[in-house]
């Protein structure tokens, strides 16, 4: 009956499509990323116009009716989502921040903290107490991330490091904290992805005015750039304009992929898949922006990837013998339900 019952495991080609259209879509959302940053000062105005593209994509398929759940809008689901809309907030723009003042190369590093972080928050919130070797790969991951910081040989923004650790702890407590939402929303993680997406476009709106984005924005519309520029050069608002187009449909399409993600592939495929990702996006940088790939660069991306695949690998073993010891409880405990008290009857004097 249970295999009859089990359900099929996904196609290898359907695998290999979601973790390479993933593997694309988040390369190109660092890069034009980046690609915008280079050429404007607001970046949270940058987010918001990103939040609201998606938006407008989530309410586009919903009225042709191409998602598996209904949109809606309710204000008691919006009260309770109130601590990871803000958390969204201060980790997107933080990351913004991140990817302005380091290079395109340099991004992994400048957040390689997010796993330790993480764990640690897993602890402290959830009481998650992690094993010997969790906590050996953590060591791993914070050893390649001091590497970065003092053994790459280049100048680095301690700004922009500053802004990859704290976004790097926000992404973890994030993390934590959108297990707690899903009950909010009755575990539909598209619902979540609507949710956070609409409401921290809202939240932008005042943050950019206290962040003092204002001129830059009238400065981005209205200023002499365009007359300024060359003719075959492509002006400050034309790249916004299409960075923003660009982003904000990947971002929405990536949202949808990760439901898709979650389903088909193992936590193993997913971390190789960042692996590799983080790798691409180094060569990317040093291609597209001209970023210096030195040894210290490159020897702390391939320790962060060492530790996160060090990690990955321990929480798949770990949670493999924790479910086969379960089963194993359950099987003796069942029988002892079956035959306990026939023994007992049989040793137990009249």
């Amino acid at each position: 009956m249970s295999s009859q019952n089990a359900q099929k495991p996904p196609s290898r080609g359907l695998v290999t499509g979601v973790v390479v259209f993933y593997l694309v879509a988040a390369l190109s959302m660092v890069m034009a990323n980046k690609w915008v940053l280079n050429t404007t000062e607001a970046p949270l105005f940058f987010l918001f116009t990103q939040l609201v593209i998606a938006v407008v994509l989530f309410v586009v398929s919903d009225t042709l009716k191409m998602l598996p759940d209904k949109l809606t809008f309710d204000v008691n689901v919006c009260k309770g989502l109130v601590a990871m809309v803000s958390l969204n907030v201060i980790g997107l723009s933080f990351s913004n921040y991140t990817l302005k003042y380091v290079d395109a190369s340099f991004y992994q590093v400048a957040r390689g903290l997010v796993l330790p972080f993480t764990v640690g928050t897993s602890f402290i919130m959830l009481n998650a107490r992690p094993s010997l070797r969790i906590l050996f790969s953590c060591g791993i991951v914070t050893m390649g991330f001091f590497i970065g910081v003092f053994l790459d040989g280049t100048p680095l923004s301690l700004v922009g490091i500053f802004f990859g650790v704290v976004s790097s702890a926000i992404t973890a407590i994030h993390s934590v904290v959108i297990k707690q939402s899903l009950s909010v929303v009755n575990g539909s993680a598209l619902l979540l992805s609507w949710y956070t997406n609409l409401l921290s476009a809202f939240v932008l709106i005042p943050v950019i005015i206290l962040a003092g984005e204002t001129a830059e924005i009238m400065k981005l519309f209205f200023g002499a750039d365009e007359l300024l520029r060359n003719s075959e050069q492509m002006s400050a608002l034309t790249t916004f304009i299409w960075g923003s187009i660009i982003t904000g449909a990947l971002g929405f399409m990536m949202s949808i992929a990760s439901l898709l993600s979650i389903k088909v592939t193992s936590p193993i495929t997913h971390m190789i898949s960042s692996a590799v990702r983080g790798v691409a996006a180094s060569v990317l940088g040093m291609w597209l922006f001209h970023d210096i790939i030195t040894s210290g660069r490159a020897s702390s991306i391939a320790v962060i990837l060492l530790g996160s695949i060090y990690y990955t690998w321990v929480k798949h073993i770990e949670s493999q013998s924790l479910a086969s010891s379960t089963v194993a409880y359950e099987r003796v405990k069942m029988e002892d339900v079956e035959s306990g008290p026939q023994r007992n009857s049989h040793s137990k004097p009249e």
